[in-house]
């Protein structure tokens, strides 16, 4: 169940970036996220009324789901959507690359969890592998001022997704479910952002186009509904930090779309680069190395 889980999310929000870059453009990027988490949160309270699952949170966990609301269903996502006008889609899966990193520091920091060596090892060889993906596409890119605030923008909502992840990993601990928390998280971050673009005068147009219609469904459906789900289940089962590594398959998924769709080059380092994030993701989910020392010798 772990492997299919990790491997539906990183198929599914491997893709989820190119359609982000759909979404841009008549519609304020404030709005099509709110209409994408109204969606999603539609859907998944249809899913647990439909199962005759349990719908309203304990009181204890409200102050969890706005703040999860706020950091994983709101601002991480405007960081993102904005950060995708000057950076390519698959670049800005490579800085969100760096969640397993962030997780492991933030579950040492506020909630005491240790932090394992062989995880972080693994992470680390996988950034390696993002660094040599990564560098040649700044090549002459260093003094874009765009560019860089699209980068800044991206670590941010990386570091606000972290912050949800830890969250999510708490309320799993009290014995609510993704699917219950994800439902009144995705209403509280779509309603800060309808309540921000009315306060702010943005329209709230539409685009009735097969490619702004196809991607916003593509987003709520199997972008939110069943990869959030599934990622966050995920978390509950083996924990933020393990989980958060599949960020660094996704910008394999990423970058061959982006290959198709933006033009994007795949150079020899590019494919060492590759190379590498295998070899991260493989140590960091094989089973704790244990070496046989003082064995007693077989008679």
């Amino acid at each position: 169940m772990n492997a299919f889980l990790y491997l539906l999310t990183v198929l599914i929000w491997g893709t989820t970036w190119i359609a982000i870059k759909f979404q841009l453009g008549a519609v304020p990027a404030p709005v099509s996220i709110a209409y994408r988490f109204w969606l999603a949160a539609a859907v998944l309270l249809i899913v647990l009324n439909l199962l005759r699952k349990p719908l309203w949170p304990p009181r204890a966990a409200w102050r969890y789901l706005l703040a999860q609301g706020l950091a994983l269903f709101c601002c991480n996502f405007l960081c993102f959507y904005y950060a995708s006008q000057w950076v390519p889609s698959g670049l800005v899966a490579v800085v969100f690359s760096t969640a397993p990193i962030l997780n492991a520091l933030n579950g040492r920091l506020f909630l005491g969890r240790a932090i394992k060596s062989q995880v972080v090892a693994g992470a680390l060889l996988g950034l390696s592998g993002i660094a040599l993906l990564f560098l040649p596409q700044m090549q002459g890119h260093w003094n874009d001022s765009g560019m860089l605030a699209g980068l800044a923008l991206a670590l941010l909502g990386t570091l606000c997704f972290s912050t949800g992840n830890l969250l999510s990993s708490r309320m799993q601990a009290l014995g609510l479910t993704p699917w219950m928390t994800n439902s009144w998280a995705m209403l509280i971050g779509a309603s800060i952002l309808t309540c921000g673009s009315l306060v702010l005068g943005m329209p709230f147009t539409f685009e009735p186009t097969p490619r702004y219609v196809g991607s916003l469904l593509y987003l709520a459906i199997p972008g939110s509904v069943i990869a959030f789900t599934a990622y966050l289940l995920l978390v509950g089962r083996i924990g933020p930090d393990r989980a958060a590594y599949s960020t660094v398959l996704f910008p394999i998924v990423a970058l061959t779309v982006s290959t198709v769709f933006e033009g994007y080059h795949w150079s020899a380092a590019a494919f060492g680069g590759l190379a590498l994030v295998l070899a991260g993701n493989l140590l960091a989910f094989m089973p704790g190395l244990r070496w046989p020392l003082n064995k007693p010798a077989l008679e």
